[in-house]
């Protein structure tokens, strides 16, 4: 076995260190209810004052459930995206929320992205890449940076604490944050599935780890978008 300058194996990298691109591709959380999710690995420096998340999903499901889940050990609704009932999102940042109403679903993807800014607390977000009526949220927080990130779970405590009837079954694609707010081209971009500038998770290089029943499949169709 070949070993490295201090003695040790030449391994090959962890699986999940390199994970394949997943351009074109979906998780698939297969079970409802379910207890498995889906770790991200993101590289953040310093705390928060601007993010943007984006993601798309196709779900039937009509329960409450959780899309995006961003704890810290303070605060474990840090930022959430979370749908309680069909034609209905709640943007939690620091434990606070506030709510979308959208057109409900004929059953078919829906791309979102939710950005939000300290100074000012306005919180945006996009269906569909058309933007919604802006609202107020957690004017002058800071989003803490030592945070488990997870899709298709709520986190009650760091990292855990699910409740099974908050999970997500259906697909998951095009996941992303970034620690800025996106300019309204780039929100329409993200829908599209357009160049994007770097972000802190970006879906074609993103490092995560599966938990239970979630599979990687690639898209039944070739563009989400129109």
């Amino acid at each position: 076995c070949d070993t490295g300058a201090a003695g040790l194996p030449n391994l090959p990298p962890h699986p999940l260190s390199h994970p394949p691109d997943l351009y074109r591709k979906v998780f698939v959380f297969r079970k409802d209810p379910s207890n498995a999710y889906v770790v991200l690995r993101a590289k953040l420096e310093q705390p928060l004052q601007n993010f943007t998340v984006c993601l798309r999903s196709y779900t039937d499901l009509t329960r409450p459930y959780s899309l995006f889940s961003y704890a810290t050990k303070a605060q474990d609704n840090e930022i959430l995206l979370f749908k309680p009932k069909p034609g209905e999102y709640r943007l939690y940042v620091g434990g606070k929320f506030v709510t979308f109403r959208v057109p409900e679903g004929g059953r078919d993807w829906e791309h979102v992205c939710a950005s939000w800014e300290s100074a000012t607390g306005i919180a945006e977000f996009w269906f569909n890449g058309k933007p919604w009526p802006r609202k107020g949220l957690q004017r002058g927080y800071t989003v803490g940076v030592e945070a488990a990130v997870l899709l298709g779970q709520e986190q009650d405590t760091f990292g855990g604490g699910f409740d099974v009837y908050n999970s997500f079954s259906g697909e998951l694609a095009d996941v992303y944050l970034w620690d800025v707010g996106l300019s309204p081209d780039k929100m329409r971009a993200a829908y599209q599935s357009l160049r994007l500038p770097p972000a802190v998770l970006a879906w074609k290089s993103l490092s995560y780890e599966v938990k239970g029943d979630v599979v990687v499949k690639p898209r039944l169709r070739e563009v989400l978008g129109p």
